[in-house]
């Protein structure tokens, strides 16, 4: 349940809830105020940050001993030594426009500090009260008492949890306002706060938030995505705190926050497991696009993260492939699907395994050492490998295994007559040409590009792999048109990657490492969620099922976390309220859910502003750029001339918009507002630093802008057969206005003529 709305009572008492002072102050700069409470949170903000600033200094200054190279141990104990301090000093950074602190409790004495003296102790109306500042790390004054507690800490966890029904010992919880830009000293100071009162309060079922809360919501975006660790709510916090243990699987309609929750996720973890994540293989993200990882990048660094992988899949998987020539064209729905299959897993398992087998035609093992011969005879010969290929799981350790048990029997023979061979003997046997050629003939080498080389090629070997598993035109669709002549000239596709991963993880294990936070999980096909789940313990799912839009997507959490191999150790969680779509724009967007997820349940919008919806048809026979030039201006406009606005068309007419917005005399109108225009995708910044970004619709997922304009519905959904998905991707991205134009009639979905909210 999101905190009870503030009651209003005398700013100046700490422990009874108060009217928040407005935000103010835009350009940063201090107005003398004579609230003393104001006043004594902005002293409380400047004794944090020369502590900061002390502890900073004090990790800079650190001599890092010299260690010359001759001392291994040594010197790579110091590097790294020097990289820890290096990271440290980079966590301990002030950044101007990231406030030390955002909330404070109050607590019932006892409920944080001991009765010690010189602790968080302060006086109260009542009596004494335990009190600490809740920020986005540990702030310590030289002495050890906290100035400012990470939020991570489990002494925090009330300020995101603890309410009437339940006040964990609190008595007031108090967020904190801060301007929007950094004032004369350089960084930003407390313009407001507001109190909510806890312990004893009425318990009120009814949703809503606070002030400080709905403003910090509200506020324009503009740039980068920005963190929520000051208005994280129970429900997403729970999540962001689960056991490392579990895998958590997030369902989230638009707006609910569960990319958020994945990256605050990431933050807790690398708190309260960071030596076990160290020691097991760190944690990544793995994003749908570049785009995307654009804008989540700041969000860990401002939460004092800095060294966190984000990644895409095909990012992942190129690097344990980085010399296996790509091809240029790309390969068609059909083939693509096919591949990312989870019945691929069983094809290459037989295609593998197909030349493993005890034939009549083996002879004996005789093994030559010095004057003596040792033989091993035929059926002996065919007993043993029978065995060990009847128990083996792995390909290449079963063949090192046959190899070492031909040895054995050699050694056997060996001590019979008197000889004590020993375990180097033994691997000598092993490699010996007399027990290669059995090996060879019962266990062939093999590579995963051999495998696939000739799986792609032989339309007998595929039918023979195939199977039952697949039909006569899934496996025409998976041969190549034109074969390469050998493996070294084979040219391979993103898909076909994952085939070779599978094809190594059947060949030889590799042990599982680590945590992934997966983002827009459900696109990821079987093959692709395996190859995953072969590189972590546990994981972070996130995504959500009506946003589907590849050709190969999931349609059940259950089937994606069965290929990720989760076990009995995960948990689904559909999460529905939104904080970010406003609820005419959530509204509109939801009339396609029964067409796409009927059982999905339809999101709850908690936004206040009611925000913008503009559905209206052009009088021309399609949309023109200037069509859109004036949409992009009366948002703008109504938006204040503050923050941003997101163009959505498909992925070929974006590009004629934009040139076209990019062209006089459209370029001058959109300069005058300081709208210029930017092409996501052409520049890496172009959320960063436009405020007017065109968007191919392939991009949009994960985005969020303050107004949004969606071109051509219907264009949108006749451009891919997930187009539908695609269009209610387009719909709700904007945060406080969504513009609909369209020149054809809407699909029927939407259909309800042209209006205006």
């Amino acid at each position: 349940m999101p905190p009870a709305p503030s009651t209003p009572s005398a700013p100046s008492s700490p422990t009874a809830p108060s009217n928040p002072t407005a935000p103010s102050n835009p350009t940063g700069t201090s107005e003398p105020t004579v609230d003393p409470e104001l006043a004594a949170e902005r002293a409380h903000l400047r004794m944090a940050r020369a502590a900061l600033e002390r502890m900073h200094g004090e990790v800079v200054d650190t001599e890092t001993p010299v260690i010359v190279h001759s001392d291994t141990d040594s010197y790579w104990d110091n590097k790294f030594y020097q990289w820890s301090r290096e990271h440290r000093a980079e966590v301990l950074l002030d950044l101007p426009r990231i406030p030390l602190f955002f909330g404070r409790l109050d607590c019932e004495p006892g409920a944080v500090f001991d009765h010690a003296e010189g602790d968080g102790r302060v006086p109260g109306p009542d009596g004494d009260i335990d009190r600490i500042y809740i920020g986005r790390r540990h702030i310590r004054e030289p002495d050890g008492a906290p100035l400012v507690i990470d939020w991570r800490a489990r002494v925090a966890m009330p300020f995101y949890r603890a309410g009437p029904a339940d006040p964990q010992r609190v008595l007031v919880r108090r967020r904190h306002g801060f301007a929007h830009e950094p004032g004369p000293d350089g960084f930003v100071d407390v313009t407001a706060y507001e109190d909510e009162a806890v312990s004893g309060a009425k318990v009120d079922a009814t949703e809503g938030f606070s002030d400080l809360v709905s403003a910090e919501i509200e506020r324009p975006r503009s740039g980068p995505m920005r963190d929520i660790v000051a208005t994280i709510q129970p429900d997403q916090d729970v999540l962001v705190r689960a056991p490392l243990d579990t895998t958590i699987c997030v369902q989230g309609a638009p707006g609910t926050g569960k990319t958020a929750v994945g990256l605050h996720r990431v933050a807790y973890l690398l708190y309260a497991e960071r030596t076990r994540l160290a020691r097991d293989g760190g944690i990544a993200i793995i994003g749908p696009n570049r785009s995307f990882l654009q804008y989540i990048r700041h969000v860990l660094p401002a939460l004092g993260e800095v060294f966190v992988q984000q990644l895409t899949f095909p990012d992942l998987i190129r690097r344990y492939y980085p010399d296996h020539p790509m091809t240029e064209s790309e390969e068609d729905t059909a083939t693509v699907t096919v591949k990312g299959d989870a019945r691929m897993a069983a094809v290459l398992r037989r295609a593998l395994w197909s030349g493993v087998g005890v034939g009549d035609d083996i002879e004996a093992l005789v093994y030559s050492k010095g004057a003596s011969r040792f033989r091993v005879p035929d059926y002996e010969v065919r007993e043993i490998a029978a065995g060990v290929v009847e128990t083996a799981t792995r390909y290449a350790p079963g063949r090192t295994t046959l190899a070492q048990r031909l040895a054995h029997a050699v050694l056997l023979r060996m001590e019979q007559r008197g000889g004590t061979p020993d375990d180097r003997t033994q691997n000598a046997v092993a490699r010996s040409a007399p027990a290669r050629r059995i090996l060879n003939q019962v266990w062939p080498q093999r590579t995963p590009e051999q495998v696939l080389h000739r799986l792609l090629s032989d339309a007998g070997f595929l039918a023979e792999a195939a199977g039952d598993d697949l039909t006569a035109q899934e496996q025409k669709a998976l041969l190549w048109r034109k074969p390469y002549r050998s493996v070294k000239s084979a040219r391979w596709s993103e898909a076909d990657l994952v085939l070779l991963d599978e094809l190594g993880e059947l060949l030889e294990r590799e042990p599982r490492r680590g945590h992934l936070v997966v983002d827009e999980a459900q696109d990821l096909s079987a093959m692709q969620l395996r190859a995953l789940g072969r590189r972590c313990r546990t994981a972070t799912v996130l995504g959500d099922l009506a946003q589907a839009t590849t050709p190969y997507a999931s349609t059940s959490w259950e089937s994606v976390l069965a290929q990720l191999e989760a076990g009995e150790a995960s948990e689904i969680v559909e999460l529905t309220r939104g904080f970010r779509v406003p609820a005419a724009i959530i509204e509109f967007a939801a009339r396609l859910l029964p067409a796409l997820q009927p059982d999905l349940a339809k999101p709850v919008s908690l936004r206040r502003a009611a925000g913008g919806l503009d559905v209206a048809a052009t009088a021309g026979s399609e949309v023109t750029a200037e069509d859109v030039l004036q949409a992009c201006l009366r948002i703008d406009e109504e938006g204040g001339g503050a923050g941003s606005i997101g163009v959505i068309a498909t992925d070929v007419e974006i590009r004629r918009i934009f040139d076209r917005l990019a062209a006089e005399p459209n370029r001058s109108a959109l300069d005058k507002a300081g709208l210029t225009p930017a092409m996501l995708g052409d520049s890496e910044n172009a959320l960063e630093h436009f405020r007017l970004v065109c968007v191919p619709a392939s991009l949009a997922k994960g985005l969020e802008f303050d107004g949004v304009v969606v071109v051509e519905p219907a264009t949108i959904v006749d451009a891919e057969p997930r187009g539908l998905n695609r269009l209610y991707v387009a719909l709700t991205r904007a945060v406080s206005a969504l513009t609909v134009l369209h020149a054809r009639p809407l699909p029927s979905e939407l259909a309800s003529g042209s209006r205006r909210h």
